[in-house]
């Protein structure tokens, strides 16, 4: 006999509803375009109800941007291969292989509000930056800050702006392309 996990309470489901809409929302219409009363006709419950779980919109913000990027250990990887390996694994966890939609409810936020911004920002710090370093040595901040700019590039105009020709590009064309651009950064580290 096994035992069977245990069934959620109302409270559980509507703290899941809550936060399944306002993930919905977020990415969107941005934190600014999104207000709790929105939130809580989506999740088809009382506004109050939303702060009395969540304590308000910053705090419901910050729980439905939360993004673990579950990056690898690319000193395991062929130097070579660190470009393309983090474009692929980006692109998995943006397209729903075991994907979020924290990123592109933070990306659609930051450039109006400080809230986005700053979760952008701790991302990179805690996540981004520790892979690179392993790799980059002294000049892991630079090499970083540039992968950045090629991740976070590519994320906003193939899912926020949903520019044409990027969102046309197939998967491997923008993995070999894009990869390149942060390869040229890898390798021009100092490690």
């Amino acid at each position: 006999m096994t035992d069977s996990p245990a069934k959620k309470t109302k409270s559980d489901r509507t703290r899941e509803a809550i936060l399944e809409a306002a993930r919905l929302l977020f990415a969107q219409k941005g934190y600014d375009g999104t207000t709790v009363r929105d939130i809580a006709a989506a999740a088809a419950i009382d506004p109050a109800m939303v702060i009395r779980y969540f304590g308000g919109k910053d705090a419901l913000f910050a729980r439905a941007a939360d993004l673990d990027l579950r990056l690898p250990d690319l000193t395991t990887l062929p130097r070579h291969a660190v470009g393309e390996a983090l474009v692929r694994h980006f692109l998995t966890v943006w397209e729903g292989d075991g994907g979020t939609i924290g990123l592109p409810i933070a990306l659609r936020s930051a450039a109006s509000n400080d809230l986005a911004a700053a979760r952008l920002r701790e991302i990179f710090a805690t996540q981004v930056a520790p892979a690179i370093a392993r790799l980059a040595g002294p000049d892991a901040p630079a090499v970083a800050g540039l992968v950045a700019t090629q991740i976070l590039g590519l994320a906003f105009t193939r899912y926020v702006l949903r520019l044409p020709p990027v969102v046309a590009l197939p998967r491997e064309r923008i993995v070999a392309e894009v990869g390149r651009s942060i390869q040229a950064y890898i390798d021009g580290a100092r490690p």
